[in-house]
């Protein structure tokens, strides 16, 4: 059966007093919305259709962004109406629509397609929770099917159904063109005056149709719409992302220290220290070791390699097999070859190091002139000395020696030594009669 999603993103998100709107927050390096767009995705539905405010033009961005079909609710008037506005994006669609909200970072593709398939038992179905809180409509069961008796907002709900703990979701799954029907037929009689998505399982029930209820776990259900919210639904999604890793084979020391983000890949066997942080786009592979607080962005790491303490791995960056990178060096859309070793306090930018190279401490490549960037290239075995600055674009051939303390702005051929340091100079006695100078001033103030 053909799937569709229809996913409410207009809602204000002023409890989050920001500029950013509230999906387009980010959950693991990634917005909370683009977590709900991929479970969607996952669970079969090859239509979108994103709903947002009148100036949500950021969100429709973003849609477009990850190519999914955005509408605009022109009024704020109630889930129901904002459902309902994704009617004419899908008025060609024959399937099963699944409706849920924009807000909810955690939610899992498994229940969205439990979702779809509680339709082999009913028309609709949605989705509900066990929980206590009283922010939640209640969900009645019919005693007899166990099917949808009614919704019950709390503040509606007598003692009775208070105690009941089975709380709405707000997700719904119907076939599209019968749930825009009974969207399109709402009705706005109640002290909001607004069109609620909950009145849809009533008017299908009018016509004889049933409801299926999925129960998911209420950590996967949880919206965002405070500043602390969205750190819970952080701290929750970094749990599972942990336990992902750990269980896939990866090896953590302290893994509620280590910070990975949505799309991180760590291969089974390699080995990440405690107060890591994995920005995106980042793959380490089997056998290589991530030690402790290094930062990692868009880079791949090779079997073997060994990254940090205190390592900072930016953008476009490779290292190699069995490469090593230390405490305090910085790695940005550099290629490192295998077994080279840049052991401590450098920085390696656009630059192309080959095999077996060795980068002294305080080595700088210069790859910026203020207005381009510009490449550094080091050969296979080449020895650069401490204290080094390659002024790019230069090209240090393999083999070739960089004597400590030098400034190298012209290419240096393979198996030579280039040295520019300044010629070193020695007055005999000038620090004891330097010392005597500044005791006798000292000893007349």
């Amino acid at each position: 059966m053909t799937r569709a999603a229809v996913i409410l993103a207009a809602g204000m998100g002023t409890r989050m007093k920001s500029a950013t709107p509230k999906v387009l927050h980010a959950v693991a390096g990634y917005p909370i919305l683009g977590h709900v767009i991929k479970a969607v995705r996952a669970a079969g539905c090859a239509r979108i259709v994103v709903v947002t405010s009148s100036d949500g033009a950021a969100v429709r961005d973003f849609a477009r962004l990850v190519d999914v079909g955005s509408v605009v609710q022109d009024k704020q008037l109630g889930t129901g109406h904002a459902a309902a506005a994704a009617g004419a994006a899908l008025e060609d669609f024959a399937g099963d629509v699944v409706i849920c909200y924009g807000d909810m970072p955690l939610m899992q593709a498994s229940t969205i397609a439990r979702s779809f398939e509680a339709r082999g038992v009913a028309s609709l179905s949605i989705v509900a929770f066990r929980s206590e809180s009283t922010a939640y409509g209640r969900v009645i069961l019919d005693k007899a099917d166990g099917l949808l008796d009614r919704i019950v907002e709390y503040r509606d709900a007598d003692e009775e159904e208070r105690r009941i703990d089975l709380c709405n979701a707000g997700i719904l799954c119907a076939d599209a063109r019968s749930f825009f029907r009974w969207a399109g037929g709402l009705k706005n009689d109640n002290a909001q005056r607004e069109y609620y998505l909950t009145d849809v399982p009533l008017l299908a029930k009018k016509e004889g149709q049933r409801t299926a209820v999925v129960v998911a776990d209420e950590r996967e259900m949880r919206g965002v719409n405070s500043r602390l919210e969205l750190a819970e639904a952080e701290a929750a999604m970094q749990q599972r992302l942990r336990r992902a890793a750990l269980e896939s084979g990866v090896g953590m020391l302290a893994p509620e220290t280590v910070y990975l983000s949505h799309d991180t890949v760590l291969e089974p066997d390699c080995q990440v220290g405690p107060y890591v942080m994995f920005a995106p786009g980042v793959t380490v592979k089997s056998g290589a070791e991530i030690k402790a607080f290094s930062h990692l962005e868009g880079a791949v790491v090779e079997t073997g390699a060994v990254v940090g303490p205190y390592a900072r791995l930016r953008p476009g960056s490779l290292i190699g097999e069995s490469a090593h990178i230390g405490n305090f060096v910085e790695v940005k859309k550099s290629r490192i070859g295998k077994g080279s070793k840049a052991n401590h306090l450098a920085y390696l930018g656009d630059a192309e190091v080959g095999a077996g190279a060795n980068i002294g401490a305080g080595t700088i490549t210069c790859n910026y002139d203020g207005f381009d960037k510009h490449e550094t290239r080091i050969g296979a075995g080449a020895f650069i000395g401490s204290d080094t600055a390659l002024v790019a674009p230069v090209t240090v051939g393999d083999g070739a020696y960089v004597g400590a303390g030098s400034v190298v702005t012209k290419d240096v051929a393979a198996d030579a030594l280039a040295v520019t340091r300044a010629e070193q100079r020695e007055v005999q006695g000038w620090a004891a009669k330097f010392r005597a100078r500044k005791k006798a001033v000292k000893g007349k103030i």
